[in-house]
């Protein structure tokens, strides 16, 4: 019994994959839901494990670097699968998968984890040259791809025509090349937790290379795990949600909120450790990646995809994503925040959420 408990970082993921493999494409009954739920449940807890122990051995900001972007890489992988196999009525599932991920980053995740370290440490204290520089950029390249399509006029619609998604693509895929490199290596204490030293991130001795090595491999299993589960268990949201009365689009907001489920336990264990920081940058890093990536992506896979890519918001999703950016630098640039800023931003998720529901 104690070896299997000491073995689930391995036995649970590669358990989770067998069940992927045994349902994938398939009618699966209530039982096999239920079990697939489980499974799921388990991918995200050794998922959050298995980065840890990378970010422990590699040092902040680059362990939430690795979460961020591999859980990003295997998302747009999804999103451009359904669309291909989707046909015209795919058209905004990337611009709503997009727009749900920042909604749920820079307030769910971000709030929460807010709301988690200030309850056990009155005040949670950040860099905000950090913070301030991820949200700027979130916000920067949340405009260029999301908002400006609903006002160019090349093409009729909130649609970008061919050039003006290449350039939105390219930019995109700059900023967040740029943005990469100033948290690794121009600017990495910006990144790093209050009170941390560059080197000196966890007082407990750091894992082996073989130890990380592996860990990274198991994170990469557990996250196709988690992203191909969620994509197994979409069938019987669908039918929740339609029995619930709620719109169609709402299932893309489920499944979003179950892929950045890793991202969130993570981030709030970090937020109740007091390392706040390490939880902005999950957070921060997760929209960034989700829009910096998906959208050159998506313009490449464009070359080949039938019928419109409707990339701009309406009017009331752009209320949300201007209230949103406008809280974030007002909670980010005092470089210290109490359960207020948490709550602030929960509300938000929580509009955000009801209005996906009651559009």
């Amino acid at each position: 019994m104690r070896a299997l408990i000491r073995s689930w970082p391995l036995s649970v993921p590669l358990f989770a994959l067998v069940v992927l493999a045994l349902t994938w494409g398939r009618d699966i009954p209530l039982v096999l839901v239920l079990i697939v739920a489980l499974a799921l449940g388990g991918a995200v807890s050794t998922a959050v494990h298995h980065a840890e122990v990378v970010a422990h051995r590699i040092g902040e900001p680059f362990g939430s670097l690795v979460l961020a972007v591999a859980v990003t890489v295997i998302e747009v992988a999804l999103i451009v699968t359904l669309m291909v196999s989707g046909g015209p009525d795919s058209a905004t599932l990337a611009r709503d998968t997009v727009f749900a991920a920042v909604m749920i980053t820079c307030n769910g995740i971000v709030g929460i984890s807010l709301l988690a370290g200030a309850r056990k440490h009155q005040i949670v204290a950040f860099n905000a040259e950090g913070a301030g520089a991820a949200l700027s950029t979130v916000a920067t390249l949340a405009t260029l791809s999301l908002v400006l399509p609903t006002f160019t006029t090349s093409k009729p619609g909130p649609e970008f025509s061919t050039g003006q998604l290449a350039f939105a693509a390219s930019a995109s895929l700059a900023l967040y090349v740029v943005f990469v490199l100033t948290q690794t290596k121009a600017h990495r204490d910006f990144f790093l937790p209050v009170g941390v030293s560059d080197g000196e991130e966890e007082h407990a001795p750091p894992p082996t290379g073989r130890a990380a090595l592996i860990s990274l491999g198991m994170l990469l299993v557990s996250l196709v795990a988690v992203v191909g589960l969620a994509k197994v268990e979409s069938p019987a949201i669908e039918h929740g949600v339609a029995a619930a009365g709620f719109p169609p689009s709402f299932v893309g907001v489920v499944i979003a909120l179950l892929v950045l489920l890793p991202e969130t336990f993570a981030a709030v264990r970090a937020a109740r450790r007091d390392r706040m920081q390490t939880s902005l940058n999950l957070g921060y890093g997760s929209a960034m990646a989700s829009i910096g990536l998906t959208i050159p992506a998506i313009a490449v896979a464009s070359i080949w995809l039938d019928g419109p890519l409707v990339l701009g918001l309406g009017a009331t999703q752009m209320v949300l994503l201007a209230l949103t950016f406008v809280v974030g630098m007002l909670t980010v640039v005092p470089g210290r925040a109490t359960r207020l800023q948490g709550g602030v931003h929960l509300a938000l998720l929580a509009a955000f959420l009801f209005l996906a529901v009651n559009p």
